[in-house]
């Protein structure tokens, strides 16, 4: 993507430019820059949006999760702007149990009709484990006072039959304010006695109205008791199924009536009126049983909403943000946001500076050609001062330069917090279909083959072909963790498959590096990459209040660099030249690789000596979670153990073989002869299906990611043979994803917040309602963030990772000098 520049005036002899057309213009402002600027007024559009939102209805996602919702394919519930967690009778149980050993009381008391007696059934249903002979429970069947309790989870539910407001419920409901031990949840729901004879009239709807306003001074005095009161709204019947039933008489008009009379009572009191209770019966009305009775999917689906009500902001689940609190903010991220802070502050004083001064005027020009950020520091900082018109500005454009990407990042890194760690815009639960996962990967695919064009290399895996596959290996991966799909064993094989050939292309292609330049400036190069990797990975670290090991991603790439680096440097170092001159070396290089082997197999054997090794401070901060659990980082380094090794012997292979001349890809044609390529293709084919035949035939995922391990290379060289074994297919790459591949890194780690949710077990909402359309405002402003986080990366390179090995190392030793208080108070020492 371009970059805008300020040109040189034009010269006076020169000929004048061409008229553009308007449609010439439009498409010369499609930029990466004018993205950008449209997406930072779309941030801005969005938060004072849901500003106002907030403002005018709080920010409470229990309002949310008890008011409204809509339903998803299968019948799934999704409640307005929050994540629900699906609560397992583990989960419940585990929450009680947590509850009660801090001392709360889990009492719930139903007051109701028939369908506040099938709640009821169904909650105690839920927590009522089958195998549990220690549990008390009456007869559920019985349609007054049912009880249940359990005194493992300190945990007392209790159903009392009522139909109308009269004098016995008013006296149940005082006693329950006289109690010491209170309710911790009421859920009422009721008619009056007469409603199933029929003919609501207006006088009926009036007294029960007035009947209701008695109930409002023992609600507020529950509240007022911490107590949550909630009501629920009658549901909705199917009146073609229930002629020949108690209710053929009533009508769907005389159910909304009442709920309208129960919304204008209890609107001003601190009731809660379950509104999304009446929704789920709405939208389930065609499979209500005998036409009036919710069905088990409906009842399943109100007894989730209250136990994520109760439990979620003492569970702390990734994907259950109703009902939860913000996560509260830590030192550390104080201090980071600091910083960021005062250059933001920096940068402004600056630019009101420059623009004072420009009124006083003085000129100020920018240079025609950006310095590349892998050229020296010094030099980069002098190409930009020798057009500047004193030493003084010189040295504040230097400034500039440092503290802009900085200002910038500070800006971005805050979008993130609010997006992520924060209730101020809304989070959704994933929802994976057939459609929701291959349309959006069909779409990208065409838009990819759409967007060909001729490469300027004919080698094999040359620049253009490894940034299309890094590109169209993370939109896919991207998607897959967008639609959730998981839980299909095939997709999550496939998926395994893309990342570990992420991992053998890293391989490969510093394999190739080391190999051509014989280790030359590899120190510098070295860190230049582990820069890269994780400069932005560690501001999110220290931002977001995440461990390393949770952008597990990076951890993988950095540790496997590091390997690459450790084992091609170990004396002697082999490269083109060096096995020219001694042919030993080839012997040298295959100890290395079973070297590498070896020592990868050992750790894999015992576990207990891989935690010993990895456990060690101070590095063990850098493979464990938040939990202090290295089992994540285990499961990740052994399923692509071998993946690296493989990719830096399949360099190794191809090298050798184009130095002694086994195929030519110094052209535009095949890579061999007509029937060897015939073979070969038909070999690669069958190397691709087979993995593919495996995926679907294997059952269990365990199983499947062990052989994953030893045969991930098979289907790897089988694409790589298939896109390069003809020069028409090798010679031609997709623009469309190239353009991703190169941002594919900052892909990855930005999607965690400001895509996805809740550390990627959600999605964010910024435009509610409107789900597929939201989807492509959070994509593009995603991308946009992406694309400047990597810029920002590639223009503080220079200034990080200097070519003098001398300023490299003393710039390691200031991050490490950083790193130790943070370390101290994060335990590494």
């Amino acid at each position: 993507m371009s970059e805008v520049l300020e040109m040189h005036p034009l010269n006076c002899d020169a000929s004048p430019a061409p008229r553009q057309s308007k449609a010439e213009h439009l498409i010369q402002q499609l930029n990466a820059t004018n993205a950008k600027k449209v997406a930072l007024l779309m941030v801005l559009g969005f938060v004072a949006y849901h500003g106002i939102l907030n403002w005018q209805y709080g920010s409470d996602s229990c309002q949310w999760l008890l008011s409204k919702g809509r339903f998803k394919g299968d019948n799934e519930w999704q409640p307005y702007g929050c994540m629900m967690h699906k609560y397992t009778q583990t989960d419940t149980r585990r929450c009680l149990r947590y509850l009660a050993f801090w001392g709360n009381r889990n009492y719930f008391v139903f007051v109701g009709d028939e369908s506040i007696r099938a709640l009821y059934q169904s909650f105690i249903n839920h927590l009522h484990p089958s195998d549990d002979d220690n549990v008390s429970t009456t007869l559920l069947g019985v349609p007054k006072n049912g009880d249940f309790e359990e005194r493992q989870l300190n945990m007392h539910a209790r159903y009392i039959y009522a139909n109308q407001v009269d004098p016995p419920l008013l006296d149940t409901l005082n006693k329950l304010d006289d109690v010491k031990e209170l309710p911790v949840i009421l859920i009422l729901g009721f008619t009056y006695r007469n409603f199933l004879a029929g003919n609501v009239t207006d006088e009926l709807v009036k007294q029960f109205t007035n009947n209701l306003t008695r109930l409002v001074v023992p609600f507020d005095e529950l509240v007022s008791h911490k107590t949550k009161v909630l009501w629920k709204l009658q549901d909705h019947i199917n009146e073609e199924k229930v002629e020949e039933s108690p209710w053929k008489a009533v009508l769907n008009d005389d159910i909304n009536r009442l709920n309208a009379a129960a919304l204008s009572v209890f609107r001003y009191s601190d009731v809660i009126v379950w509104k999304s209770a009446w929704q789920i019966a709405y939208g389930l009305v065609d499979s209500a049983m005998e036409g009036f009775r919710l069905s088990d999917l409906g009842l399943r689906h109100e007894v989730q909403i209250l136990i994520n009500m109760y439990c979620n902001d003492y569970m702390n689940y990734n994907d259950g943000t109703c009902c939860a609190s913000a996560e509260p903010y830590t030192n550390l991220q104080i201090v980071s946001f600091a910083i960021l802070g005062v250059c933001l502050t920096l940068v402004a004083v600056m630019l009101l500076r420059r623009w004072c001064l420009h009124l006083r005027g003085h000129t100020f020009y920018t240079p025609l050609v950006q310095p590349s950020s892998y050229q020296n520091l010094h030099t980069a900082n002098a190409t930009a001062s020798g057009i500047l018109t004193n030493g003084s500005t010189s040295f504040a454009f230097s400034i500039m330069d440092f503290f802009t990407p900085l200002a910038m990042l500070g800006l971005i890194m805050s979008y993130f917090y609010l997006c992520d760690r924060t209730n101020f815009f809304m989070k959704e639960n994933k929802y994976y279909s057939e459609f929701s996962f291959w349309i959006p990967v069909g779409y990208v695919f065409a838009l990819g083959i759409f967007f060909t064009e001729e490469s300027r290399f004919t080698k094999v895996l040359n620049r253009d072909q490894t940034d299309e596959l890094k590109g169209w290996i993370m939109l896919v991966v991207l998607i897959y963790y967008m639609t959730g799909a998981h839980r299909v064993l095939p997709i999550h094989m496939h998926i395994k498959l893309l990342i570990s050939s992420y991992l053998f292309i890293t391989g490969y292609t510093h394999f190739s590096y080391m190999w051509q330049t014989g280790g030359n400036s590899a120190f510098v190069r070295f860190f230049q990459v582990m820069f890269r990797l994780n400069f932005v990975t560690v501001i999110l670290c220290f931002c977001m209040n995440r461990p390393y090991q949770f952008y597990y991603f990076v951890p993988l790439l950095s540790f496997w660099l590091c390997v690459i680096y450790f084992v091609l440097s170990l004396p002697p170092r082999i490269s083109a030249q060096s096995v020219d001159s001694h042919p030993l070396h080839y012997l040298y290089l295959v100890a290395k690789f079973i070297g590498c082997f070896s020592v990868i197999t050992i750790l894999f054997m015992s576990e207990v000596f891989f935690e010993r090794i990895f456990l060690t401070r101070p590095w063990k901060a850098l493979f464990v979670s938040t939990d202090d659990d290295i089992h994540e980082w285990w499961y990740q380094w052994k399923l692509d153990r071998y993946t690296v090794t493989f990719g830096m012997i399949f360099a190794a292979c191809f090298h050798t073989a184009q130095k002694y001349s086994i195929f030519d890809d110094n052209n535009h044609g095949n890579l061999f002869a007509r029937r060897t390529s015939i073979t070969v293709t038909l070999l690669a084919l069958l190397s691709v299906c087979l993995y593919t035949t495996f995926s679907f035939l294997c059952r269990n995922e365990q199983e499947c990611e062990e052989i994953h391990s030893y045969i991930v290379f098979i289907p790897i060289v089988g694409y790589i043979v298939l896109r390069n074994i003809s020069g028409i297919l090798r010679t031609r790459y997709s623009a469309f994803f190239a353009w991703f591949g190169r941002i594919s890194l900052e892909l990855f780690i930005c999607q965690y917040h400001i895509w996805l949710a809740a550390d990627r077990h959600g999605v964010l909402v910024l435009l509610p309602g409107f789900p597929t359309l939201n989807m492509i405002i959070t994509s593009f402003i995603f991308v946009c963030a992406s694309h400047e986080v990597h810029r920002i990366t590639q223009t503080l390179l220079p200034y990080a990772v200097p070519n003098d090995w001398k300023l490299v190392m003393r710039n390691f030793v200031i991050f490490l000098i950083i790193l130790i208080p943070v370390g101290r108070a994060d335990g590494m020492f």
